[in-house]
């Protein structure tokens, strides 16, 4: 009955580690992840920063500093990520989490359900390899962050700004062919892709010439 849509899939449901691995997104906002991690400002205290990752581009769509960590904070952490990603499908990405308390509350799963209409995932407790892309992507930018000491929220507000338009826009990523978020997720990867294969194909081109030329003068 399931299979002929007879019964509702579930509006959340538990991911196992093997999943991650076997069932790979194949499209830009197929899946979003999303996770908090936290900065101490000087004088101010601990703020927390929410995130939504796209799962197959790396792209980071949206985040925010706040000043906890609840169930209202997702919420319009993912409602700012619906406008800025402009879907042109009914179709909304699942939102991998993990199990912290605000994820997992009873106020995200309604509002996910009846005002956005997303499936919310959820990782195997203690695996946090599940949400492996946001937590290597969190890691990775907070050694860089944090070389510094923020002494106003509006300081690491600016390196963050700055941090994110670097990671989306510069490193190149061997798991998406060397290409940079952006490229995949405003889909010129294809484009990108086909130029590189063009221009080794002239440098090939080009060193076989200059070497047929060598062998005649050496005749």
């Amino acid at each position: 009955m399931k299979q002929r849509d007879l019964i509702p899939a579930p509006n959340h449901f538990l991911l196992s580690a093997a999943n991650e691995f076997k069932d790979k997104t194949e499209f830009v906002h197929q899946m979003w992840q999303t996770d908090f991690t936290y900065f101490k400002i000087i004088g101010w205290g601990w703020y927390y920063l929410s995130t939504i990752l796209d799962d197959y581009s790396r792209y980071i769509i949206h985040w925010e500093l706040c000043d906890s960590m609840k169930a209202e904070d997702v919420k319009r952490t993912v409602d700012t990520a619906i406008k800025k990603a402009k879907l042109k499908t009914k179709a909304k990405p699942k939102l991998l989490s993990d199990n912290g308390s605000c994820y997992v509350s009873g106020e995200l799963k309604t509002y996910l359900r009846d005002n956005v209409k997303m499936k919310q995932v959820h990782g195997k407790p203690m695996h946090p390899q599940t949400q492996g892309k946001i937590e290597r992507y969190h890691r990775t930018m907070k050694n860089v962050v944090k070389l510094n000491h923020f002494y106003h929220p509006e300081e690491l507000i600016q390196a963050l700004e700055k941090f994110v338009e670097n990671y989306n826009n510069k490193p190149y990523h061997e798991s998406i062919n060397n290409l940079t978020p952006a490229d995949v997720y405003f889909g010129r990867s294809e484009q990108i892709l086909e130029k590189r294969k063009q221009t080794k194909a002239e440098s090939i081109r080009k060193r076989r010439q200059i070497y047929n030329q060598q062998k005649l003068v050496s005749l």
